[in-house]
């Protein structure tokens, strides 16, 4: 059975993730991409879907577990009744060869270390053939199925047990043992053995020279630090894709089937990823995301995706995987977003806004990103009076939501400044009389003056989450009364008794999906930003240390938060989170002075 979502552990090589339990299990991994299939696949199951023990036999207790400084190089020592041992684990950064290392240290006494090793490739289905070879450096483990091969190499190898490998082996204090798993294509000879200091040199170097360049902040420094780590952790190095979460099909509530694939690139997420990079110095990972989206929507604007692979492929069908009985016995697990499909007609604003951040901050536009952008107007202009589905991706009917029509007011906003303000080419005279267009409907359409509040669609008596977006992007002030009773609106119907707030009423039906989820992070952080920017500080700071305490011990956040079960729920660790995060502290940072006390 896997573990509760918050004792795992990421680590990042740029190119895709491992999740590692407090038990020292690697239950998951996708090779050699965030997007490729699982290696590793426990967590969706059990072992028998692949994953890697490594921890000491009989009793033993975790005596502390963290990152490496401003790194994602994970430590876990390890007390038992005869010693204690330190093990290191780590994605080599920066040799564009997808491995994993994992090191062994002696403290005091002697421990006995067990070792499992069980892979599956393609999500658990295919049991590669295996075979133990002599290496230049000893013995090497090979794993090889259709184009897929992986390589053990290191210390103490386990042996063939029934399908699986395993193995124990002494570590006294002073000893130090490696072990590396290195994954390549089939056909190609295998890869050189990696200098594990050297190694764990340069990748130390590079996280901590990455985070060098933050430029930080007054409070909540190392929570800002750590979801900044986490955004650079889940953004791939050749392509400068950012994927929304390393994981798929994490339950929204265990034993539901909102279980989603979040390993992709979705444009909205990347977008408000950016922002948050933008305000802490990091303008060249801005930028190179900027190319990726050029990159990823060149074409016909009338082929816009809202979310695209790692790469920026477009085909990502979405496909059930039945040989997993799912987290927590939650059902289905699925490969690829059929949200892929949708008209979400928010996400051209939120890409909008920010590259015009990244305009103002002084980033020339070149010969090809401002004519896409005139390109994604043309898309606007063309699809102005579509229903979407929204930000949350609803499954059922599309509707005029309040939130996607701002966003779209917000993307002809910046467009028409653009010119305005910038000297760029472009039909401004258009472009602002669209823009007020929108204002004028949805200030007539969106606001329900019998209830003082905006409303979730037009036509709708009910709100959503998604309205605290509103000032964020410039249509209103936080303090317009109109936004005042939307706020009073969202504590009474959507503020649950732990003081989180849900994205929406789920039971309404136009989610076209079955009731009842937990409450989304990120959410909880627009609503600190909105008290802070209201002079209710007490309360955005009380709400901002709860949120902040969710995080584990490692700092990092899931999709959502049960506080029922006191749980994490949902992917892990999530993009969105992690910079709403950075927004909410920014926002309390800039606006609200400490409370008394």
């Amino acid at each position: 059975m896997a573990a509760p979502i918050e004792d795992y552990a990421l680590v990042s090589d740029l190119h895709t993730g491992a999740l590692i339990s407090r038990r020292g299990s690697i239950d998951w991994l996708c090779l050699p991409r965030f997007d490729s299939p699982s290696v590793f696949g426990a967590l969706l199951g059990s072992e028998d879907h692949g994953r890697w023990l490594l921890a000491p036999a009989g009793n033993a207790v975790v005596t502390r577990r963290s990152y490496l400084g401003a790194t994602f190089i994970l430590q876990t020592q390890w007390s038992t009744d005869t010693g204690s041992v330190l093990v290191t684990e780590f994605m080599p950064v920066g040799d564009r060869r997808a491995s994993i290392v994992r090191r062994v240290e002696g403290i005091s006494g002697t421990v006995l270390m067990r070792q499992e090793l069980e892979i599956r490739f393609n999500y658990g289905t295919v049991l590669p053939w295996m075979r133990r070879d002599p290496d230049p450096h000893g013995e090497r483990l090979l794993a090889i199925a259709g184009p897929n091969a992986l390589v053990l190499r290191g210390d103490n190898l386990p042996r063939a047990v029934d399908h699986r490998h395993a193995g124990r082996f002494h570590v006294a204090a002073g000893e130090r043992f490696d072990l590396e798993l290195t994954w390549y294509p089939s056909q190609l000879e295998v890869p050189a053995l990696t200098d594990v200091d050297g190694a764990l040199t340069s990748t130390t170097a590079y996280w901590q020279g990455w985070a060098a360049k933050c430029r930080p902040a007054p409070r909540y420094v190392d929570s800002v630090l750590r979801s900044l780590l986490v955004l650079r952790a889940l953004t791939h190095e050749s392509t400068g894709g950012i994927v929304a979460a390393p994981t798929t099909s994490l339950p929204e509530v265990a034993g539901g089937a909102r279980n989603w694939d979040y390993r992709y690139c979705w444009l909205r997420d990347a977008a408000l990823t950016l922002e948050a990079m933008l305000g802490h110095g990091y303008e060249e990972e801005a930028l190179q995301w900027r190319n990726w989206l050029l990159r990823a929507v060149a074409g016909d604007p009338d082929d816009l995706q809202i979310m695209y692979a790692v790469d920026g492929a477009r085909d990502l069908p979405e496909r059930l995987l039945p040989q997993f009985t799912g987290y927590a016995g939650s059902v289905p697990v699925r490969a690829g977003n059929g949200a892929v499909f949708q008209y979400q007609a928010d996400v051209v604003g939120e890409v909008m806004v920010a590259l015009a951040k990244l305009r103002d901050r002084g980033v020339p536009e070149d010969h090809f990103s401002w004519p896409l952008q005139r390109s994604l107007m043309t898309f606007l202009e063309r699809h102005l009076e579509e229903k979407d589905h929204g930000i949350w991706e609803m499954r059922g009917e599309p509707q005029h939501f309040t939130h996607s029509r701002v966003m779209m007011w917000a993307a002809f906003d910046r467009a028409a400044a653009a010119v305005r303000k910038h000297g760029l080419e472009g039909p401004v005279e258009l472009w602002e009389g669209l823009r007020d267009g929108l204002r004028e409907e949805v200030l007539g359409r969106g606001f329900d003056r019998n209830l003082n509040s905006f409303t979730q669609y037009y036509g709708s008596t009910e709100v959503d989450a998604a309205l605290l977006q509103l000032p964020q992007v410039g249509f209103l002030p936080y303090d317009d009364e109109r936004m005042l009773g939307t706020v009073a609106r969202l504590e009474k119907d959507l503020l649950t008794g732990s003081g989180l707030l849900l994205r929406y009423a789920t039971g309404s039906g136009v989610d076209g999906l079955e009731p009842g989820e937990n409450p989304f992070l990120a959410c909880s952080f627009w609503l600190v930003e909105q008290y802070a920017a209201t002079g209710r500080d007490t309360e955005a700071y009380k709400l901002m240390d709860q949120l902040v305490g969710y995080c584990n011990e490692l700092g990092l956040l899931s999709e959502e938060y049960d506080p029922v079960n006191a749980t994490m729920a949902g992917n892990f660790p999530q993009a969105f989170s992690h910079l709403a995060l950075v927004r909410a502290a920014d926002a309390l940072n800039s606006t609200a002075p400490l409370p008394d006390g």
